[in-house]
């Protein structure tokens, strides 16, 4: 892969678009992330950024035209009461890749206060670009409140993947559904028409969750979704076909409206789960987006 860039810590490309106004005490409890992708030369290059620690910006890869980029965390993990945002543009024609360098750990607020970690996302990809976001899971530590609300806006010529993981706690640990609550909300707008929407909050103090009518029994759950116009009936139904072959992995697939597909994923076990969402990944890549080379390792 060659680089196409890299911005030192906290650096951004256009320091009159951004500035660090926050107070002393709210640097690493409050932070915003900011990246802009645009073609130059032919290939896709992180045009601008800005990032407020924990956020780090890294190197921005090339992978065939695409630009890969691995968001990195560099504190360990979202406290009760930490307040990050995350805003990424995707320019006409531009194909990025994001994923993370890790898994995502929500630990409680200070002195069992319950006051919840706010992550806000708001991604906007313009006509005839791409974006595929791969994320690693969530976990809530036990104690944990978390509220995470993530906003696609798609142009009507654009593309893209996502998937994201979820776990029921530090299973190892045995804080399995210990976590005190979870809000989350994925809304993707295509052309200004609200074209998918979900949305769940759980709290296990207050209503069990481990029963066969809410997780079935399973511990990592997922959500993926591809928005591409060779995204057909025919295809969707293969991959549905393809995640029954996964032992312990339940999952749904289904083409909501022509060219969006979404499918669900629940596993009880972490390894059949992690081998259904690449599985599903690499295929996405071959059979729809038909672009195998991007499935980027990290």
């Amino acid at each position: 892969m060659r680089t196409l860039g890299d911005l030192p810590h906290g650096a951004c490309a256009d320091d009159r678009r951004a500035r660090d106004t926050r107070a002393a005490d709210a640097v690493g409890r409050a932070a915003r992330l900011e990246l802009v992708f645009e073609v130059l030369r032919g290939r896709t290059a992180l045009a601008r950024a800005y990032a407020e620690p924990p956020f780090r910006i890294g190197r921005a890869f090339d992978l065939d035209g695409a630009a890969y980029v691995i968001l990195v965390c560099s504190g360990p993990g979202v406290f009760g009461g930490d307040r990050l945002t995350q805003s990424i543009h995707v320019g006409r024609g531009a194909r990025v890749l994001l994923t993370t360098q890790a898994a995502l750990q929500a630990h409680p607020a200070a002195r069992s206060s319950h006051e919840p970690a706010t992550l806000h996302q708001h991604y906007g990809v313009d006509e005839d670009a791409e974006l595929h976001c791969h994320w690693d899971p969530v976990i809530p530590f036990a104690g944990a409140c978390l509220e995470q609300i993530v906003d696609v806006r798609l142009a009507e010529r654009s593309r893209l993947y996502w998937n994201d993981a979820l776990m029921a706690g530090r299973i190892g640990r045995g804080e399995r559904w210990r976590f005190e609550r979870l809000a989350h909300e994925l809304s993707v707008s295509i052309a200004g028409r609200r074209a998918y929407l979900e949305r769940y909050t759980l709290a296990p103090r207050d209503r069990i969750v481990d029963r066969a009518w809410t997780t079935g029994g399973a511990a990592y759950f997922s959500t993926a979704l591809v928005r591409d116009p060779r995204a057909t009936a025919e295809k969707v139904e293969a991959l549905r076909h393809r995640l029954a072959a996964f032992e312990g992995v339940s999952a749904g697939v289904d083409l909501v409206e022509p060219s969006l597909a979404v499918a669900r994923l629940t596993g009880a076990s972490g390894a059949s789960f992690a081998r259904a969402r690449t599985s599903y990944r690499e295929r996405t890549l071959g059979v729809i987006f038909q672009r195998p080379e991007l499935a980027a390792r990290k």
